[in-house]
C-alpha cells in the first residue's frame, strides 16, 4: 500500500507550475459562446416566433393548445381565446396556451 503514496507525492510535486491565466479565460469564453448558441439564442427565438403567433390569432384560426385540444377559434380577447371544439362546445383558454395554429380545413380532415 506504501507503494501507491509515494507515486501520487511523486505526482504532486512535478506537478507544481501554475498553468496559464489567460487559457482559463479563454476556456470560460469559450463554453460561454457554446451555452449562449446551444440553449440561449434558439430558446429566445422560440419564444419571439411563439409571442408573434399568439398576437396573430384572429377568429377562424384552427389551433391545438398545449393540452393537445383542437378547436377554431370563434372569439378573441386581449389574454383570452374562445375555442370550438365541438357541436355546441366551446371552451375559454388563455391565448399563451395556444400552442400552434394549423393551417385552414385542418380540423376537417380529421
Amino acid at each position: 500500500m506504501n507503494f501507491l503514496f509515494s507515486d501520487v507525492i511523486a505526482a504532486e510535486s512535478g506537478a507544481s507550475g501554475q498553468s496559464d491565466p489567460w487559457s482559463s479565460i479563454i476556456m470560460l469564453v469559450v463554453f460561454g459562446l457554446i451555452f449562449y448558441f446551444m440553449l440561449i439564442r434558439p430558446q429566445s427565438k422560440r419564444a419571439k416566433e411563439h409571442k408573434g403567433m399568439v398576437e396573430a390569432l384572429q377568429k377562424g384560426d384552427e389551433v391545438t393548445t398545449n393540452g393537445g385540444v383542437l378547436g377554431k377559434i370563434t372569439k378573441v380577447g386581449d389574454s383570452f381565446v374562445t375555442l370550438k371544439v365541438a357541436d355546441n362546445v366551446e371552451i375559454n383558454i388563455q391565448k399563451h396556451a395556444v400552442s400552434s395554429a394549423l393551417p385552414k380545413g385542418t380540423i376537417k380532415s380529421i
